[in-house]
């Protein structure tokens, strides 16, 4: 072979195995980076399953790119403030007083939602906002394909970035009561999707529609949010909640401490909120007695749940084991987990307030996980979650 031409083959080959080394470099995501790597390597060998699921995953974010974005100044109806940048949405289970001629103040039915609920439409969109950039994100990642990534931008330019449509950073008319209050701090359990929103933005980075630029005004964004949670009275109140609503405070906060770089934030927000949560939240057998209190006991013990594994997960990322952590008293994740199995199994009947259709199948994702993070020994035999269509999950096994 001619020299120059040996040198150019040689150039050739390293420039291919430098390609295929940054295609697979871990993403700077704080959950599952390691799974990611090494589904993307196993995609490129040709693992049946993988590919299978990446060619769903990629068919369902097609079908995102012509949907309509999302803005928080879209509806139709004015926060008290006058200023249709701020989310509002109302309590979903609160309906008029019929002894009133009026309706107000409207009265609570626990688990019966009020089809006014659905009459402003800004939980909806935060909700498949943060579905959407997920979905587009993960197949950025799997695909390379920058159509992906220049969608997942603009709806996150549109929502939290540009002046005539984005949100301001505040939650203060979130689930308001007609008759009663504007808002209340419970209605932060409205935004909790957006814990997975600002780990699936790492997966934008290095893409040419999401430059630096606006991803530091993204953090921008959620620095003022982060405040607002953690020093008005909206977001206080939220805080010193006793069940699902204080576990998912933590999950966004957690999050955006971690998107923030705020690793030492963190920390302190896991060692010494959430672990006391375990505490007030847990029975030591495992029960969940705050969520078995409710009209639907199944669901809100399943979310729960998943709520303290995304925070086990998210601690990962500061070296905090809370998948092995044990109060004094002997309450932890693991003894709620497998308190739930035997009913998830089948081998138990659940015989808690339930008045919707109890669906086990919500467990099996959280079986699939604590396969992975608990010994074998530590288990009972557990049924491998039935990845059915659920391409995300089988890419990602993200809780969020």
């Amino acid at each position: 072979m001619h020299k120059l031409s040996a040198i150019g083959f040689l150039l050739c080959t390293l420039l291919i195995a430098n390609t295929l080394a940054q295609s697979i470099q871990e993403p700077p995501v704080f959950l599952n980076a390691k799974l990611l790597k090494a589904n993307k390597e196993q995609i490129q060998k040709g693992n049946h399953t993988l590919v299978t699921a990446q060619k769903s995953l990629l068919a369902k974010a097609d079908q995102t790119l012509t949907k309509e974005t999302y803005s928080v100044t879209s509806k139709s109806k004015t926060p008290p403030s006058g200023d249709k940048h701020d989310y509002m949405s109302v309590g979903p289970y609160w309906w008029p007083d019929s002894t009133k001629a009026n309706g107000l103040p409207y009265i609570r039915k626990d688990g019966q939602v009020n089809p006014e609920r659905f009459s402003i439409k800004d939980s909806d969109y935060i909700s498949a906002l943060c579905n959407d950039v997920e979905l587009l994100a993960v197949a950025y990642y799997f695909s390379d394909d920058e159509k992906y990534a220049r969608r997942a931008a603009e709806l996150l330019r549109v929502w939290f970035l540009n002046s005539e449509t984005k949100m301001n950073p505040n939650l203060n008319y979130g689930q308001a009561i007609p008759g009663i209050t504007d808002g209340r701090g419970i209605g932060l359990i409205d935004t909790r999707a957006l814990a997975k929103l600002v780990n699936a933005v790492q997966l934008l980075k290095g893409s040419k529609a999401w430059p630096q630029t606006d991803h530091v005004a993204l953090q921008g964004w959620f620095r003022q949010f982060l405040a607002w949670m953690q020093t008005s009275p909206v977001g206080k109140d939220e805080e010193d909640e006793h069940n699902n609503h204080g576990t998912y405070y933590d999950v966004q906060a957690v999050a955006f401490a971690l998107f923030l770089g705020d690793t030492a934030l963190a920390k302190q927000i896991l060692e010494q909120k959430t672990t006391k949560r375990i505490q007030s939240q847990l029975n030591e057998d495992g029960s969940q007695p705050h969520e078995l209190a409710r009209t639907v006991s199944w669901g809100y013990s399943v979310m729960n749940l998943k709520g303290f594994f995304i925070l086990a997960q998210l601690a990962e990322n500061v070296q905090t084991d809370l998948w092995r952590y044990v109060t004094p008293d002997g309450k932890s994740i693991e003894k709620a987990f497998l308190w739930m199995v035997p009913y998830a199994e089948g081998k138990k009947t659940w015989e808690h307030k339930q008045i919707k259709a109890l669906h086990t199948d919500d467990f099996s994702p959280l079986e699939t996980v604590a396969i992975s993070k608990y010994k074998p020994t530590d288990l009972p035999a557990l049924t491998q979650y039935k990845h059915s269509d659920n391409s995300l999950f089988v890419l990602t096994n993200t809780l969020f």
